[in-house]
Order: structure tokens, then sequence, then C-alpha cells
């Protein structure tokens, strides 16, 4: 059959029988449009879907204040939805975790394991008072025939809440999909009363298990937006972490799958991993030996599920047709609907309080004035309404018949209708003859009252919205505090943080370099995406991705790992150019390459070689000495030759001459200082990394040999080799700073055992790095209360003496001499400080001073366990970070002993050849 005649056939024949062409027209677009308004997108007026809308329907007909078994609520539900008991179960069961519409009993599951939840016949729900107050409303609720025209449900809930971003929802149509991420409940509420004031908002995902969200590239919740989520990591010691809150969608047992997927593959380096899941989220990981735990963190970030990105796409029902709207739309809406809705269940109260009014007014009149009497001799009940409608008019006025000048008569709010004198002929005799004129007057007063308060309410209607928003915040809002950090993520290079899972080798004779080659020479580790480097003797170089077994040419002088835009890496070289014979001196970095292009350090000329070649991860200087041959007729054949005469240029640059005559040897006399100059370091105040990309607080200028020194808050302290890959806790750093072997600690604590407040100042004893030495005493209550590395630093210092606040100044370096680190100092007080600030020094200060001074007095210390009536909590000191005109004191030429560890040539390193 020719499919394309088919297609175009009419859509019926002539027995009236739909054609495959009219299939494709009329039932695809009507299972699309199904799917879109009925399974899964939420409708913008409740936002519910409609499975969410029928359960919740259905427990608000059931309930009675118990909780119902869950089986019993899928079968009530069931009378609604036209689909299976499983997809109401899990509807149910996903709501139910929110924590937010249902109390739930039982075992519900767990969406930070994924353990699912029990069967249906085993756990109980009911609605929580938030959703009784929040959802229902009959008189403003529009209805319509369920599916099988037996009974009437709600078309929407009268939500007065934003509850589709509360809740969040995803879901997948026909040609579109859904998914608006759950927001925090107090900021919803408080950015609702924010635009009915004509303020300015923003809001900002917050997810049930915690972690940390970046929202830079958010954009409002729009299509084409984006959100990176973390896990919240902690280190706990050296080897190991602790995983304690999860991103968005991600289980423990799939977070942990893809640390081992990770660890298997050699991205990271675990040692095993420990589920201690219970009511905390608590994953432990145990490092393997010599591991960063620092990279470690930032692998983890790249490589596994710690860090998640989502895609908004914020797609709801508007008047029956899908719509792409931001969160801030979306909240408006439903805010100016909550407006509205409040209005109208304002007018129905209105009216039901003047019908109130209108029906008691008539009844006191026709009581006190004793009307009922007029009915005694009417024959027929005709004539009974006629009496009494006869009698009302004596002592009411109605819009129909209004007061006239004089008249005494009551007004009435609306006119009088037979039904009205009907209600008055069904009084009973015994309730008229109780009847209390006192309470029916008061009652009354009461009426006008409440009806005045709802006409009031009605003109003011922007601010009783805004009093309702503040009424649900206040009942409900106390635990539903944010859980999700707000972040800004650094950008991981993967190449930085991927764990050494290759070695690398090398043949230098024969010119091959990779991971494969064991037998040969071993460089360094690496990773299996490493870009490496490698330098021959005829001057030439090249960068290749590592591979089992590369090619880069023969007689390999140098070979390391390549870094992109490494341009503190420093060649030092001498060549022998072979047209002119002369030799040449350059200093050069490789910053940008195109991989496996070979590139000529010389000028080209045949038979050119390289005479010496070094490597310098710091761009030092060195000096060397070059020997010439006894055949030249140069009148000094050995001399010395200082590479900081050189600058450092591209590596494409010709060079200087050293000398024209033939060179026997080149030998290494000493390493200099860095000519790059010392590198400015900076600390990001969040994430608490080094970095010179002035990203923080300012640390210093380092130079090679430089150290940093660390003061903790425990009073304990570390010195670390200047490593850009640590990351520092800035929650938990007093001080920090540049460390030379003159540098002073100057130190306020407190002794728990003997109870005195006392001072100390100690220089640096302690020869190892990267360890953590305490240097006050341990005993239980032993607090750290201010901590320096100024040299004279000025503290002003308050205590109580029984009621009476003293406060004092002191000059630590007046006050104590420097002693040893394990002295106990000197008695400041024999009692505990509520406060101690660190004031600007009048003396004038050294470069070393400088770098740790501040520019204004800090508050340092503040103990409110020793304050009466004082709710301030215990306030450690700030972080002090040097100012930007610090320079390095620690100048030293010793290259350090780790560098002896490191792949590659270093300074220290030599290439001699005799010729």
């Amino acid at each position: 059959m020719d499919l394309h005649n088919l297609h175009n056939d009419t859509s019926h024949d002539s027995e009236g029988l739909i054609t495959l062409n009219g299939m494709y027209k009329e039932y695809f677009l009507d299972y699309a449009s199904y799917v879109i308004l009925e399974r899964a997108v939420p409708d913008i007026d409740d936002g519910l879907k409609p499975v969410q809308r029928r359960i919740l329907h259905a427990m608000k007909e059931m309930d009675d204040g118990r909780f119902h078994k869950v089986a019993n609520i899928i079968g009530q539900t069931m009378q609604y939805h036209p689909h299976g008991d499983a997809a109401i179960g899990d509807a149910l069961v996903n709501m139910g975790q929110k924590d937010l519409l249902i109390d739930c009993q039982g075992n519900w599951g767990d969406v930070r394991t994924g353990d699912s939840a029990a069967a249906a016949r085993y756990i109980e729900a009911r609605l929580t008072k938030f959703a009784l107050e929040v959802l229902f409303n009959p008189q403003t609720t529009d209805w319509q025939l369920t599916y099988d025209g037996r009974k009437k449900e709600p078309i929407t809930l009268p939500v007065k809440f934003p509850l589709v971003l509360s809740q969040g929802v995803e879901g997948i149509a026909v040609g579109l999909s859904t998914k608006i991420l759950p927001h925090n409940f107090i900021e919803l509420i408080k950015s609702s009363i924010k635009i009915l004031q004509g303020k300015p908002f923003q809001i900002f995902p917050d997810f049930q298990t915690g972690g940390m969200v970046d929202v830079g590239d958010y954009q409002d919740g729009h299509r084409g937006g984006r959100v990176k989520i973390r896990a919240k990591i902690q280190q706990v010691d050296k080897s190991t972490l602790n995983i304690i809150e999860l991103p968005f969608g991600v289980t423990t047992n799939s977070l942990i799958e893809s640390i081992l997927k990770a660890n298997d593959k050699g991205q990271i380096k675990i040692k095993k991993v420990n589920d201690n899941t219970a009511k905390d989220v608590e994953i432990q990981l145990e490092l393997m030996p010599g591991v960063s735990p620092d990279v470690t963190i930032d692998a983890l970030y790249a490589f596994t599920d710690c860090e998640v990105s989502y895609s908004p796409n914020a797609c709801v029902i508007v008047d029956n047709k899908p719509l792409f709207l931001s969160v801030s739309e979306i909240l408006k809406i439903s805010t100016m609907q909550t407006k509205e809705l409040l209005r109208r269940e304002l007018e129905i109260k209105k009216g039901e309080l003047e019908e109130k009014w209108h029906h008691a007014s008539l009844e006191k009149i026709f009581i006190e004035n004793r009307i009922y009497r007029d009915i005694e001799e009417c024959e027929s009940f005709e004539a009974v309404i006629i009496a009494i409608d006869a009698g009302l008019k004596k002592y009411v006025a109605t819009p129909s018949d209004p007061l006239k000048a004089g008249d005494a008569r009551i007004m009435m709010m609306r006119d009088i209708t037979e039904d009205d004198i009907t209600r008055l002929t069904e009084i009973k005799i015994k309730r008229i003859s109780k009847y209390n004129k006192f309470k029916a007057d008061e009652m009354m007063a009461q009426l006008l009252a409440d009806l005045e308060q709802v006409k009031f309410d009605l003109e003011h209607l922007t601010e009783f919205a805004i009093a309702y928003f503040e009424r649900l915040l206040e009942k409900y809002g106390k635990g539903r505090e944010r859980r999700t950090i707000i972040s800004s993520f650094d950008t991981i290079e993967i190449k930085e943080v991927v764990a050494n899972n290759a070695k690398l080798y090398v043949d230098r004779v024969e010119g091959f370099i990779g991971m494969g080659m064991k037998k040969d020479e071993f460089v360094c580790d690496c990773s299996d995406i490493a870009d490496i480097i490698a330098f021959t003797r005829d001057g030439k170089f090249k960068v290749v991705r590592i591979a089992d077994k590369v090619f880069v040419g023969k007689d390999i002088l140098h070979t390391a790992v390549w870094l992109k835009s490494d341009d503190r890496t420093t060649y030092n070289m001498i060549y022998l150019d072979g047209k002119s014979g002369k030799a040449y001196a350059k200093r050069f970095n490789v910053t940008a390459i195109t991989r496996d292009k070979e590139y000529d350090l010389t000028q080209g000329s045949k038979g050119s070689k390289v005479l010496y070649f070094t490597s310098n991860p710091n761009g030092e200087s060195e000096i060397v000495n070059i020997q010439l041959t006894q055949s030249s007729t140069a009148k000094k054949k050995v001399f010395d030759f200082d590479f900081a005469e050189l600058a450092i240029k591209g590596r494409a640059s010709q060079g200087n001459v050293v000398t024209k005559y033939p060179v026997r040897k080149v030998t290494q006399v000493s390493v200099g200082k860095s000519s790059l100059g010392a590198m400015q370091i900076y600390m990001d105040e969040v994430s608490g990394k080094l970095n010179q990309d002035e990203r923080g607080k300012y640390l210093g200028a380092f130079d090679t040999g430089s150290k940093l020194l660390s003061i903790y808050k425990d009073g304990s302290y570390e010195v670390n080799e200047l490593d850009l890959n640590k990351k520092y806790d800035v929650n938990n750093i007093v001080e920090i700073g540049n460390y030379t072997e003159s540098t002073v600690i100057s130190a306020v604590y407190y002794e728990g055992e003997k109870g005195w407040t006392m001072v100390k100042r100690f220089k640096i004893e302690t020869s190892t790095y990267d360890q953590k030495f305490i240097f006050i005493p341990e005993s239980g209550g032993s607090k750290l209360y201010f901590a320096s590395m100024q040299k004279s630093p000025l503290i002003r210092y308050s205590y109580t003496i029984g009621k009476t606040k003293e406060e004092k100044e002191v000059s630590l370096a007046e006050f104590i001499d420097v002693k040893g680190w394990k002295a106990l100092g000197n008695k400041l007080i024999d009692a505990k400080l509520l406060k101690v600030e660190k004031l600007i020094s009048e003396q004038p200060e050294d470069d070393s001073i400088k770098e740790n001074m501040s520019d204004a007095i800090n508050e340092s210390f503040i103990d409110d366990n020793n304050a009466e009536n004082n709710p301030t909590p215990k306030i450690i000191p700030d972080l002090k970070l040097p100012s930007e005109n610090d320079k390095p004191t620690d100048k030293t030429d010793k290259p350090k002993e780790s560098d002896k560890d490191k792949p590659g040539y270093k300074p220290g390193d030599t290439i001699e050849f005799d010729f």
C-alpha cells in the first residue's frame, strides 16, 4: 500500500469509520493533551498534579482527626482517580516524605537512604493542621464530576500558599517536561509578603537533605538555568572524611556506589567506605596513606555524585495550557491568588454575618413586640404570613421601603422575604418564653462588630493578606529554617584533583615515555589523563597526552607532567648553535602549546644541541661554571655565568650569547632566588583555599622556602610548607600569616585547672611541619581567648569582680617576655574574661608586625557564660590576615629537603656534558 496516499486520505471513509490518518490526527493529540493536563504537569492554581489533588480530597473526606491505613486512603482515592493503586500509593508516599501536608505513622521509607516505604496495609496517614487550614474551603472550591459521573471532585483546591514552589515537582509528559526545585517554606512566605508590599525579592532552592547549592546560574528557575548542588564534607583528620549532608536527589547508596566507581577508576584513592547513617547522614571515608584530604574533597566533587547539577524547567498549567514561567512569576501568581481567595472568603463571611444579623433582628422584633399574638385569629398559613409581614413593617425599614424623616424603624440590610417570615413561625414557644433581651442585644452588637471588622479587612485587603502570611509563618514556620547553604563553588580543574593513578616512565636513549614501560626509568606519579612535556638533546620539545608508550624523540633530557598556563615553572638552558658555533643562554616558560606538535628551542641550525638544562618550579635562577676546551684561543677558559642576568622570555627567543668559543663542560654552582619574585598569596574566606587570583584575604608575599603559620581556636599551631592545594578551616583559625624564625606568638588563654587567665609569648621551637602542637594546657575548661603574631599587640580586656565590671588595657610585649612554647606564662587575672579586643598599637611596627595588623579595633572574644543577662554567643577572634604591603621575611637560599622526591629536574639538578 502507498503510505503517502494513505496519509493524504480523508479521515473518515464513506461508512464513517476512522482511518489510520484520522487516528494520527485525533488520538495522539488527545493522548498528549491528556498526559500534559491530567498526569504530569501541576496546575498553577493549587500547585498539584491530579493524583495529588485527588489523594488530598479523599483524605479530607475521610478526615476525623485520627490516622487512616494508607491502603484505605488508596481505595478511597480510586473513586476519583482512574488509574492503578500503585501510582496512587507512590504519589501518597512521595507527598508524605516531604513532611508538609501529611502526618505519617509507620515506616514511610527514607529519602536519604533510598529505602522504600512499608506496604500500604502497614502504614497510616492523616492531613496535617497546615493542610487543613490552607488547602480546603468548600465554599470557594469549583467542582466537577468524577470520571464515572458518580461523585464530584474539585477542579482545583483553593490553596492559599505557594505549594508548588515549596514541595517542588518533576514530571515528564508528551513533548515537554517540568522540573521545579523545592524552596524554603519561610523564605516563600517572606517573599509573598514582599510582593504584597511592592518590595523586590529573590527565592532560591532549598532541599530536605541539606548540602550546599550554587545558584549563580539559576536564572530565576527559567529554562536554560542551572544549579550545582554539593554534599557537605567534613575533614575529621588527615586520613578521614565524613559526608554528613547529601545533594538533592542523591541517596547514600547511590553516592557510595559512585565513590566506589571513581575509586576503581583510580580517580580518587579511598581505603575504606563506612556507611554510619542512622538519625543523621554519615558516610565515613578512610583515605589511603599519604593522600591529601583537601585534594580528595575536590576530587569527590569532580568525579562522584557529591556534586550534581540540575536544570530547572518551571512548566505549569495556566488556563488549561502548559506555560513556562520563572519561579518569581509563579510566586507572584500564587500570592495574588491567595489574596483573591482571602477576598472571596471575606465576602462569604460578610454575607453570613449580614444574614445572621438580619435573622437576629427579625427575631428580636418578632418576640419583643409580641407580633406572634397577631396570628392568633388567623385561620390559614397564608393569613399568618400576611399578619406577620404587616406586623414587622411597623418596626423595620427595608431597601424597598426606606426610612423617612423622623422614622424610628430599624433599617434592615435587605428586604424581608417569605422565607424569613416562615422562619419566624418555626420559633418554639419555649424559646419565646426564655428569650433574654440582654443576651440578644449583646449578640447583635458582636455581629455588627464582626461585620465592621470584615468590611475593614475588605477595604484593607493587602494588609489582611500580609497578616495572613505572617500568621502562617508564626504558626508553622518553626523548624523549617533553610537547610541548604547557598554558596559559590570554585571551578574544579579535573587535572589538578585527579588522583595519581598512573606512573610515568622514560626511556631516555630511545626517546619513549609512558605508563606501561615499567622496566624503564621511573619519573613520577601522575594521572591517566595528564599531559607530559619532554625535552630532547637536539633542542626540541613536545607535549603529549600520556599513554602506555609514546615516542617523543631520542636522547630525552627532561620529562615531567605539564600544566597549562603554568607561568612559574621556568626552564634555564644553554645551547650550542650549529651554524655559528656560539653558545647561547635563555630562560623561558611553556604556558600554551598545541599537543603533539614539535617545537624547536634553538635557532634551527643543523648540529645545534643543548649543553645545559634545568627545570625550576618557582622560576629560580642559578649560577653555573663554564669550562671551555683547552684548544680554544680564549684567555679565560673557566668562568661563572649567572642566569639571574637573563630575563624570562618566550620559548622562541634565541637567547643571549654566553661565549663564541667551544664549551667543554657546564656545571651548576648554586641555586638562587626566584626571578619571578615572591608569590602574592590569598586565602578564600569561604573555601579556605589558597590562591594567587586575588580572591579573599591577602596573606602576604611568599618566596622559595617561605612557611605559613596557622593558630587555631583549640590552642594549637601548625607550620606548613606553602601548598596552593591545601584548604584551611577558616571557622577554626584565629591567626594565619607568613612565618619566620623570629616570629613571636602572643596568646591570652584561660587555664581551666587553676581558674586563671594567663598570658604567654613564645617562638616556634618545633621543627616538624604539617603537625599541630598544643601550646595551652590540655586540662578541662582551658580555652584560647586571643592570639596574635604581631610584635607588640595591645589589647583591651574586661571581666567581673562580684557584680562590678572592670575593663583594662595591656601591652602583651611589656607584660611578659618571650619564653618557651611549653611555658604556662604569667597570670593576668584569677578569673575568666568577658571580652578581649585587639587595639591598634601606637608603637612603630616593622614589616613582620604590619602583616598581621588590623586596620581597626577588632572584637576578639566575648564570653557570655560569665556575663549577666548577656545573650551574645561566644565569639572567638575573627580571622586576622596580613595587609597588602606584606613582604616575606624568610628568604633562605637553602633548597627544601622535600624537593628530592619531586619529579623532573629541580633547583640543584644538573645535566653535564663532556666534550
